[in-house]
């Protein structure tokens, strides 16, 4: 169970971008930024470009689905981010209206055990107005299977 936490929601966690802690070339190549990871909770950022938009010209889906993802894996690790990695079990999306201008993802852990980590993440836009909001399962992983019997170790940021 995961006990009440002070807020990131509340006043903006911090101002000035973290490091992440683990490499994921996809979401450097998004430019997400971390700019909270502690609690229990964390929050992302990104400042919309062309490359993020869709044909309607606002926040394609699938950038939207990341921050949502990224936010709640980091909210699963937040309290020991030196510990396991996460990998993705399930995650539920709803979308509410078109991402615009800088978009924030806040995520929170809701429950964890020794293995699974259960979180609920939203993004809003710059007016603070909910965009989409997700549900996911997490598990905590050392290392990955990968192809054979190999496994492929988490790649921490350096």
């Amino acid at each position: 169970m995961v006990a009440s936490r002070p807020s990131l929601r509340g006043e903006c966690a911090l101002s000035t971008k973290l490091k992440f802690p683990v490499h994921v070339p996809f979401v450097e190549r998004l430019g997400l930024e971390l700019h909270g990871c502690a609690h229990g909770q964390s929050e992302l950022r990104v400042d919309l470009q062309e490359s993020h938009l869709n044909s309607w010209e606002v926040a394609h889906g699938g950038v939207m689905m990341t921050m949502l993802d990224v936010a709640m894996a980091m909210a699963a690790r937040s309290d020991h981010l030196d510990g396991p990695g996460v990998a993705t079990v399930e995650m539920k999306t709803s979308f509410m209206r078109p991402g615009e201008g800088e978009l924030r993802a806040l995520g929170q852990l809701l429950h964890r055990t020794a293995t699974m980590a259960f979180c609920e993440a939203r993004v809003l836009n710059s007016e603070g107005e909910l965009c989409a909001h997700a549900t996911g399962t997490f598990k905590y992983l050392r290392a990955l299977p990968g192809k054979g019997r190999s496994l492929k170790p988490l790649q921490r940021s350096e």
